[in-house]
């Protein structure tokens, strides 16, 4: 039976990509997403890239913390063998491969454009578990990994290129966020202004609150 590392890797997997379809298909942030991104292909590319940054910046935390025995966490083992994470991103992309196969995700029902962006999470998560040991690509020795400072460059160069990912496929979805965002400024500078026409609104309105039904009276 697996032992608790893969209980942690799964919940781990779960939490990203059940975070990541909330926001897109519940939030303002998702909407904004669809809005700015229609062309498919390029938002599904958007999305898997966000999942893949997340995911191995999160796998890095989660390595980082089981070798130097910080917490609980441990590694995957089934009946005494190190699994490594990389079989799991081979087992999510294969699964992602033959759903693409089905043709999940690819017509214009709701329910098909939902399949698209799940299986493009997936997408994200299952590279980031598979890169994350690319090591294991070019030798099968169970112990082959970089140094730690060869590590360190290689991890450095991946995040940079997924940031640069996330930026590239999502420019349009940023330049309105950044024109939501010098919006919401403006007006909030605008209000507090004296003489400005919302500030001048807000004290008429204080006004007539004030005044009491007696002095309307008389």
């Amino acid at each position: 039976m697996p032992g608790i590392g893969a209980l942690y890797l799964l919940l781990f997997i779960g939490l990203v990509v059940a975070v990541l379809l909330v926001l897109l298909e519940l939030t303002r942030l998702g909407y904004l997403i669809r809005a700015t991104i229609p062309d498919r292909p390029r938002q599904r590319m958007f999305i898997a890239s966000v999942s893949f940054l997340i995911t191995f910046v999160g796998v890095r935390i989660l390595v980082h913390r089981i070798v130097n025995h910080l917490g609980h966490l441990q590694w995957v083992v089934v009946r005494g063998v190190h699994i490594h994470h990389l079989v799991w991103g081979i087992l999510i992309l294969l699964l992602v491969g033959y759903g693409w196969l089905l043709d999940l995700g690819w017509s214009n029902s709701p329910t098909s454009i939902f399949f698209g962006r799940l299986m493009a999470v997936f997408y994200g998560v299952g590279a980031a578990l598979t890169l994350d040991e690319f090591a294991l690509w070019l030798s099968m020795e169970p112990d082959a990994y970089w140094t730690h400072e060869g590590r360190l460059s290689i991890d450095a160069v991946v995040i940079f290129g997924a940031l640069l990912a996330v930026g590239a496929w999502g420019a349009p979805f940023f330049r309105a966020l950044q024109r939501m965002w010098g919006k919401h400024v403006i007006d909030r500078r605008a209000i507090g202004r004296p003489g400005s026409p919302i500030h001048r609104g807000r004290w008429l309105r204080r006004r007539k609150v004030r005044r009491s039904p007696s002095h309307i009276s008389r």
